[in-house]
């Protein structure tokens, strides 16, 4: 029996190379190596200059002391040509170089770091620092008794401090290298061994894609006897299985593929666990999701879970009763907007023996845009009933106006009434030219009735909390207010009033049991662009709150949470004030659940701008949830 030299199992040849990972611990060890050599010739040639200073400073001092100050420059010379040192020097006390090794004295000056360890010397012994540029050098005192004449400098030379540490990192290198290169051959060889058989497969794939009806190409040649072996036999056994049903189901596909690419509507293809077997583009278009992305996978996967289920239900019954299922309406919201759509889904079987149900076809019509047409249809026949109905009453609601304000001006300037009578008088007079500016804006469908002007909010929202005032106290609502006398705002003030008193009753509708009811209004900035200044006023309330189902709808007319007290037009029409100020409104709400207190705050923004004829292109208005 042959022995092998090289493991037959690919695991084994990757353990195999992964052998080669102990090349880090070298690495590793050769690091550690230099580190502590490093440190040991740094410690090495602190121990050196120190001696040497000292070596040099006695051999000063006993000079200085026989009077031979000639010896002193010799020691310096004799010590400046000592291996391993750059430069030595004798200073005075003062710091000024009285003898150098290497160059005239008066050439010689200390730097400001060697002068700033003068002071900071051990005066018993001699004293080792490091400086800028990786220098190193001693310096120790010289004294003639308790005189002291100078000081020794000796400074290392850092290339011979380093030699040896240069040389170990030279051997390591090399070996590094070394290394390396046989790493990358036995790699290379290891990468051949997977590469080959690789390469079969790919031109094999290749082959199958190109020219899938061909079977000149195949079987691909079985190389290698390892896994990847096996994986080539199991390529060929796959192709000759999809050769043998290819043959049987090129009828079929061909009539499907002429369907499915020139139907105008969505066509899908189940199996009996609804999977995906075909789609064609119409449907990836309406689910969202790319073409190649649908087959084998389930509706769930692609789809909202109730609209999958009701369309698993529809083509369950194709396959159990073998009928067809029509007209099934199936609706939902997609994309970050939560935009409505409705299908109209059709399934029928698809048989390819008589009594054997293969696949469940489902044919999909969009019929979203019919929705929405009927649904605007709808809606502008109740604004056009409304509208008719609106003008009715404002006409006849007129008269008796008329007569109102005219009884009030005679009120006012006939009966002699105190002060606050006559102050009642004149905000009962105030609400009901408001009630004619609704009635003529009711009567031309909200179209500007009344030129803007500047108005003094405080009084514009004074004058209608005074006017709810008795209501409020018989809620039981506390009531803050948080404003400046002096805020001012440039607006329709009658539309405005009529957007904050809106809002009030809902706050208030909202409390029957009482609470706390919070308007503030300041000068603020607009939200999105910081340039533009203008009026945020805040009413916010401890009431029931609003779900996220009835947040997205407060705006829209006709709808309303109030059953037959409510019309569903005070919140659209605020809504059309704002865009006419070209204003934002912001909405936070939140209900009881979860033990969290509930309430509902509504942030309205005006920008204070003197040209409101322009109208904005979009509905400015951002809601939130609590």
């Amino acid at each position: 029996m042959r022995m092998r030299l090289w493991p037959r199992s690919i695991r084994w040849q990757m353990l195999a190379g992964l052998v080669l990972l102990e090349a880090l611990s070298i690495g590793l060890f050769a690091v550690l190596l230099i580190h502590r050599q490093a440190r040991e010739v740094h410690e090495r040639a602190r121990l050196r200059l120190g001696h040497q200073a000292t070596s040099m400073a006695l051999q000063a001092r006993e000079a200085l002391r026989q009077e031979r100050p000639g010896w002193v420059g010799l020691s310096v010379t004799m010590m400046g040509e000592t291996p391993g040192v750059a430069r030595a020097i004798v200073t005075d006390a003062v710091g000024n170089v009285l003898f150098a090794s290497a160059g005239e004295a008066e050439e010689m000056r200390l730097d400001s770091a060697e002068r700033a360890e003068i002071p900071l010397r051990n005066p018993r012994e001699a004293t080792v620092f490091t400086f800028a540029g990786n220098r190193m050098e001693s310096v120790d005192a010289i004294y003639t008794g308790s005189d002291l004449r100078g000081y020794a400098w000796v400074e290392t030379d850092r290339a011979w401090d380093y030699e040896q540490l240069n040389t170990i990192e030279r051997g390591t290198v090399i070996f590094g290298i070394t290394w390396i290169v046989a790493s990358v051959l036995l790699v290379l060889l290891v990468a051949r061994a997977i590469s080959r058989p690789l390469a079969v497969l790919h031109r094999g794939t290749r082959a199958l894609m190109d020219a899938p009806d061909s079977g000149r190409n195949f079987p691909l040649p079985v190389t290698v006897h390892n896994e990847f072996g096996d994986l080539i036999e199991a390529f060929n056994r796959m192709v000759a299985s999809i050769k043998e049903q290819r043959a049987g189901l090129n009828n079929t596909l061909s009539l499907l593929d002429s369907m499915l690419a020139n139907a105008p509507i969505g066509l899908a293809f189940f199996d009996r666990s609804c999977r995906f077997v075909r789609v064609n583009d119409v449907f990836a278009g309406m689910t969202g999701v790319p073409l190649n992305s649908h087959l084998g996978r389930t509706l769930p996967e692609l789809v909202p879970v109730p609209v999958a289920q009701q369309l698993e239900e529809a083509v369950q019954r194709v396959f159990v009763a073998g009928e067809p299922v029509r007209d099934v309406e199936l609706s939902g919201k997609r994309g970050r907007l939560n935009l409505p759509w409705t299908w109209l889904v059709s399934a029928y079987p698809v048989r390819t023996q008589p009594d054997e149900v293969r696949w469940a076809g489902v044919i999909v019509l969009d019929a979203t845009e019919r929705k929405r047409g009927e649904e605007a249809l709808r809606r502008t026949e109740k604004l056009a009933a409304t509208g008719r109905l609106a003008a009715s009453i404002a006409h006849e609601i007129n008269n008796p106006l008329e007569a109102v304000t005219n009884l009030l001006f005679m009120l006012k300037n006939y009966c002699n009434l105190e002060a606050p009578a006559l102050e009642y008088a004149a905000m009962a007079e105030h609400e009901v030219k408001r009630i004619a500016e609704i009635t003529q804006q009711t009567l031309r469908f909200y179209r500007q009735s009344t030129l803007p002007a500047r108005a003094s909010m405080s009084e514009l929202l004074d004058s209608i909390l005074n006017l709810y005032h008795v209501r409020l106290n018989t809620l039981g609502i506390t009531l803050v207010r948080k404003y400046d006398p002096a805020l001012d705002l440039y607006c329709f003030a009658g539309e405005v009033r009529q957007v904050i008193a809106n809002l009030l009753v809902n706050a208030m509708d909202a409390m029957p049991g009482g609470g706390m009811l919070t308007v503030r209004a300041r000068r603020s900035r607009h939200w999105t662009a910081p340039r533009q200044e203008g009026v945020r006023i805040t009413i916010a309330d401890t009431g029931s709150g609003m779900d996220a189902e009835v947040r997205a709808r407060i705006f829209e007319a006709f709808f309303t949470t109030k059953d037959v007290t409510g019309t569903g037009l005070g919140l659209w029409v605020s809504h059309e004030i704002i865009l006419k100020h070209r204003g934002l409104v912001h909405v936070r709400s939140r209900t009881s659940e979860g033990g969290k207190p509930s309430g509902t705050v509504f942030q309205l923004f005006f920008p204070d701008h003197q040209d409101l004829s322009v109208q904005p292109a979009q509905p400015a208005v951002v809601q939130a949830a609590g």
